[in-house]
């Protein structure tokens, strides 16, 4: 047995499992060829970025175009930073937003898929076993430092000016301690972390394909850096490895913040003689700000959280359709080319992504957002903004649900055709677009009355119409009236006759309408004016008509 392998069964007595029992265990996976397996792989420290929602999107499309896996790895070993509850939150804000998991963690205590756990927390054992391989193949080692002598290090480093600091080379006091140090000190109980023996130089540079941001060349990693805590807890560097490694991560895709460590990264995965994943980093989501650009803040902007969208009540598929305008720049071209086409049909390509970051424009969402809710149907739009409206909106959730067939009446207007109205951009707008439906939310404005009219005018109009109204009009006959009540009055049926002379008119059939519209509803742009008049009812329109004849009075 060799020193290294003595100083292995030292450090690691009880860890029996080899390996190659762990290959045999988490065996490659059997999928077709050029199959992604990705992962989203997240702390449980706090809410849902919006742009870990845009980084686990762009993993879930990358698997799902390629007939691939995408698994949620929860990354919880820094128990001092985990929230209570943080891994529900962050199952519940991919959910909201139709982000399935495909293996993984499903819910407290839930896990689906032959390779977990997928929680670094209760993989221990696993990380024990490739820490052992690496001692006894003297490619890691006990380090005995305390924090006091890692600062004296740091401050040696500073006044010698050293240019690159850390654990390494003629600073690493612990890498070339005699077996017979360390059995001393292991067994006089003192506390250990467990380091990298790093082969890298200063002087030379490794080079990898970012899939996003094309060929990256770098330094090599010349530290020693910690594997295992003195707690026996992996840092995140080495437990990624491990866990990429034996989740079968074909692909580690990520904010390009990790840039940095790939280095290290890469070193990890070969010194493990483990295969390197392709990486790509995607740019961080931007905020426009005093012409300059900002990341979005959790701290500063509310949109940053993804509960902010499930609060305003956007739609699932108006983010997801967002989002993927800031993946891809073909998105658009694409949507217009295919309007009805499911999202899942766009052909997504890493390479078309975004080198310096996407903008995140709330009002570019909306827009977007009231494209989609033009495109669903009345029963999906009643059933969505009841589902909102039961956990943000209890009295518009109680008036839709009171006559579910007049609500959805009402969201059936002008849908399903060739021109579909944009007026619903998000659920918290349904109260406004709704509110002269239900006389508990309907006020009696008129101010929205043509300014070209006077007062005596419009109760003239609506007095004429209201002697003529039949709610049993069809929308031509309906039209018809409206037409005909104009001459008597002064009015012309013909808009164009208007505009070449208008001092021969009060006004033409579009005032006359708008009048009755704005005395019916309270305000001057809404949907089709005949289908409000035969939703509202015959009661209801002459009580409202007589109304604003008597405050016009």
């Amino acid at each position: 047995m060799t020193e290294h392998e003595r100083l292995a069964a030292l450090l690691f007595p009880d860890v029996t499992e080899t390996v190659e029992d762990l290959e045999a265990r988490f065996p490659a996976r059997n999928l077709k060829e050029g199959a992604r397996v990705t992962r989203f792989a997240p702390s449980p420290t706090g809410f849902l970025h919006i742009g870990g929602l845009f980084s686990a999107l762009i993993s879930k499309l990358n698997a799902a175009t390629t007939g691939g896996v995408f698994l949620l790895r929860i990354e919880d070993t820094d128990k001092k930073r985990e929230i209570t509850d943080g891994v529900s939150e962050i199952i519940k804000g991919l959910g909201a937003f139709g982000i399935d998991i495909d293996e993984g963690v499903i819910g407290f205590e839930q896990e689906t898929g032959d390779y977990g756990p997928y929680q670094q927390s209760r993989r221990a054992g696993i990380y024990h076993v490739v820490a052992k391989r690496l001692v006894e193949q003297g490619l890691a080692y006990p380090c005995f430092c305390s924090e006091e002598t890692l600062s004296a290090i740091r401050e040696e480093q500073e006044k010698a000016g050293t240019p690159i600091k850390g654990y390494f080379g003629k600073w690493a006091r612990c890498r070339d301690l005699t077996f017979e140090q360390q059995r001393e000190r292991i067994e006089s109980g003192a506390p250990y972390t467990l380091r990298l023996r790093s082969f890298g130089s200063e002087d030379k540079r490794i080079s990898f394909d970012d899939l996003i941001k094309g060929k990256i060349e770098m330094p090599e990693n010349t530290q020693d850096v910690v594997l295992l805590k003195t707690d026996g807890i992996p840092t995140y560097h080495f437990a990624h490895a491990v866990d990429d490694h034996f989740m079968r991560t074909t692909h580690v895709i990520r904010g390009d913040e990790w840039i940095s460590s790939v280095p290290l990264h890469i070193q990890l995965f070969k010194t493990c003689g483990f295969r390197v994943p392709k990486y790509a980093h995607i740019s961080p989501v931007m905020k426009e700000e005093n012409g300059g650009k900002r990341k979005l803040s959790k701290r500063k902007d509310p949109e940053a959280a993804v509960t902010y969208y499930a609060e305003q009540g956007y739609p699932k598929e108006s983010v997801l359709e967002y989002l993927l305008t800031l993946a891809n720049s073909n998105f658009e071209d694409w949507r217009r080319a295919n309007p009805d086409a499911p999202q899942s049909d766009f052909p997504f390509n890493l390479k078309k992504m975004s080198v310096s970051g996407a903008l995140f424009d709330l009002t570019k969402l909306t827009d977007v957002s009231k494209n989609v809710i033009s495109r669903f149907t009345a029963e999906k739009v009643l059933a969505d903004t009841l589902a909102w409206a039961k956990e943000y909106d209890p009295v518009l959730a109680e008036l839709l649900g009171a006559d579910e067939a007049f609500a959805k009446a009402i969201f059936s207007i002008d849908r399903g055709t060739a021109k579909p109205r944009k007026d619903i951009g998000k659920w918290n707008e349904v109260r406004d677009y709704a509110a002269y439906f239900y006389d508990a939310l309907y006020e009696n404005d008129l101010s929205a009355l043509p300014e070209n009219l006077t007062k005596a005018q419009c109760a003239e109009i609506l007095s004429a119409y209201l002697a003529v109204y039949d709610p049993a009009d069809d929308k031509d006959g309906w039209f018809a009236r409206i037409k005909d009540l104009c001459e008597p009055l002064g009015y012309t049926p013909n808009v164009k006759e208007y505009k070449k002379n208008p001092d021969a008119f009060k006004g033409h059939v579009g005032d006359v309408s708008t009048v009755i519209r704005v005395a019916v509803t309270g305000r001057r742009n809404t949907p089709d004016l005949y289908s409000i008049l035969q939703i509202l009812g015959e009661q209801t329109v002459r009580a409202r008509l007589n109304a604003a004849i008597e405050a016009l009075s």
